[in-house]
């Protein structure tokens, strides 16, 4: 027969209610006392029931995490640190994917708010707006994108598109593309905007083509527009996209980086498996996603979720702070020297 609370609080020599405390608000019982009573659980193998302690603290000790495209290997270890952190707090997390399409995130917001206590939204699709109203019926930290007033943890894309255009200038590149992700991106609007400033500094030409869905099959479909754009060098939204235009490119003839350079950005595990291993700008998503849910918690202790009420409420005094991570450039083999001619392949 499993062991209960009753059990727990008679080997631990205090009250039912200190057992309760103990796994529902910790840090109102006496540190010694806590961990007596930890010990005599973990020594009877006694599990709270969590649906209970939701009733009694308004609750639920789940958190939802929402992200673009759970195929993209750019979320894996963001979600997988983020799981990692909330299980460090007691917490569960319940992963949804909204497919690219912010009509989706809107109804996975909607469908979430009442069984977490939050909700971390990455690399959303939503406009501000949206996101602003779903943060007035839950809690809300946007990671990979910035939204005034509210908590957001950043990864400083712009940095990194700065870094890369520096690196391809010092490389003797002149004309260069950028393969812009999917329209709405706050990243690929960080992207174009600090690229574009690097290539004007650096008296280089910056042709821009998309928006572009951030996927292999988007990278791939845009080698004949590089080829034809007469580039040099390349900068890619992402590395999904940096793989699949080296791939196309490849088919067309031509070699990477003899003809054309490629950068990539996130650092995949696919990004050193390639050959040419690619260039890329790292990107910290593990670090993201344990900043989200400590960003995300770090309101907590401000009583049960019902007494906060919703949004800006009075007693709710979530954090505002928005967290900017750097980035790092990863020189690899797809980039090298300009063409001995200044151009890129011509067409055949």
């Amino acid at each position: 027969m499993p062991a209960t609370i009753r059990d727990v609080a008679r080997a631990s020599g205090v009250h039912i209610s200190t057992v309760s405390r103990t796994f529902s608000a910790p840090h109102l019982v006496n540190p010694e006392t806590r961990v007596r009573v930890l010990a005599s659980a973990e020594e009877l193998g006694y599990r709270p029931n969590r649906a209970a302690r939701a009733l009694i603290t308004g609750r639920t000790h789940n958190i939802g995490l929402i992200v673009a495209d759970i195929a993209n290997p750019f979320f894996p270890p963001l979600i997988k640190a983020a799981e990692g952190q909330a299980r460090h707090r007691d917490y569960h997390v319940f992963v949804a994917d909204s497919n690219e399409d912010p009509a989706t995130e809107e109804d996975l917001v909607h469908a979430l708010a009442k069984q977490v206590d939050g909700v971390l939204l990455c690399s959303p699709r939503m406009s501000n707006g949206l996101i602003e109203q779903a943060s007035r019926e839950v809690p809300v930290v946007v990671v990979n994108r910035q939204v005034a007033g509210l908590p957001c943890v950043m990864m400083d894309v712009g940095q990194g598109a700065r870094d890369a255009i520096g690196h391809l200038l010092d490389l003797g590149h002149r004309r260069i593309a950028l393969l812009g992700g999917p329209r709405g991106s706050w990243t690929a609007r960080e992207m174009r905007r600090a690229a574009g400033a690097a290539a004007r500094a650096g008296g280089a030409e910056l042709t821009v083509l998309g928006p572009n869905q951030p996927t292999e099959t988007g990278g791939s479909a845009l080698a004949e527009p590089v080829r034809r754009s007469g580039v040099t060098a390349v900068l890619a939204h992402n590395d999904l996209m940096a793989i699949g235009l080296i791939e196309g490119l490849d088919a067309l003839g031509l070699r990477v980086p003899r003809d054309v350079s490629v950068v990539g950005v996130d650092d995949i595990a696919l990004s050193r498996l390639t050959r040419p291993r690619l260039t890329t700008v790292a990107t910290p998503n593990a670090a993201a996603g344990r900043t989200a849910v400590d960003m995300l918690l770090q309101h907590d202790s401000d009583g049960p979720r019902g007494a906060r009420g919703r949004g800006a409420a009075a007693g709710d005094r979530r954090t505002t702070a928005q967290v900017m991570l750097q980035t790092e450039l990863v020189v690899r083999d797809s980039t090298g020297p300009v063409p001995s001619s200044g151009r890129g392949v011509p067409p055949a």
